[in-house]
């Protein structure tokens, strides 16, 4: 997978880290010379690096743009991260943007033109990771109380059985499933319609489950989920 990071700064740097380590391509954008020479000696030397503006797209075509699964923007900068995620996906089409937003006001103007916003780095490290093991589950936001994120999982077609006499999907109930704890089902997309979760709740292959845990627990819901 190639991730295109508009920011070279400690969480730039830690996310590309954890990219390279696990043998994802890399590139990053930087403004500051001092910041591109550090991450010259911190990085593998397979980590390409661009000396300026994440926002103009002669730079981010030099980063090779065009051909990212994932442009990530982690400056400190809001306007900068909105700016340079939209030339990513308008202009390069990139299919997704991930921007860490500084100040939680702002996170719904980012997920309402389409880019993921998120404030904690190490949910974004486990957002792209779950994105290379098949893209079934991603973080939809973070909360600022209690470190809890909102995650929606995919549940895959294969999960459930089709009678082939009548055709009826076959699910599962809300109750029958164990979830780690310190996570919820809230919510479900069946169709076009999203209603709340209960116990009764049954829940079909292709459906789209919202739920909310303990940062750190998007993992384990994701195993359970796929795996019903």
């Amino acid at each position: 997978m190639y991730v295109v990071i508009n920011g070279g700064g400690k969480i730039g740097e830690y996310l590309a880290t954890k990219l390279l380590g696990n043998r994802h391509e890399v590139a990053i954008i930087e403004q500051s010379a001092k910041k591109i020479d550090h991450l010259a000696l911190a990085l593998p030397a397979k980590a390409l690096m661009i000396h300026g503006d994440g926002c103009d797209s002669a730079f981010q075509a030099d980063a090779g743009t065009d051909k990212a699964d994932i442009f990530v923007a982690t400056t400190g900068l809001d306007d900068v991260n909105l700016v340079s995620c939209e030339i990513a996906s308008l202009v390069f089409g990139v299919p997704r943007t991930i921007a860490r937003v500084n100040n939680p006001k702002n996170e719904r103007i980012f997920r309402r033109i389409g880019i993921e916003a998120v404030s904690s780095t190490s949910v974004i490290t486990r957002l792209i990771e779950n994105e290379a093991v098949g893209g079934a589950v991603h973080a939809i936001m973070t909360l600022t109380q209690g470190d809890l994120v909102v995650t929606e999982v995919n549940i895959p077609q294969q999960a459930g059985t089709v009678k082939d006499a009548d055709k009826e999907r076959v699910g599962k109930r809300v109750a029958d499933i164990s979830l780690p704890e310190g996570s919820l089902l809230v919510a479900v997309g069946q169709g076009e319609s999203l209603e709340i979760v209960k116990g009764s709740t049954v829940l079909y292959p292709g459906d789209a489950v919202i739920c909310i845990s303990k940062e750190g627990l998007e993992t384990a819901v994701r195993d359970v989920l796929l795996n019903l």
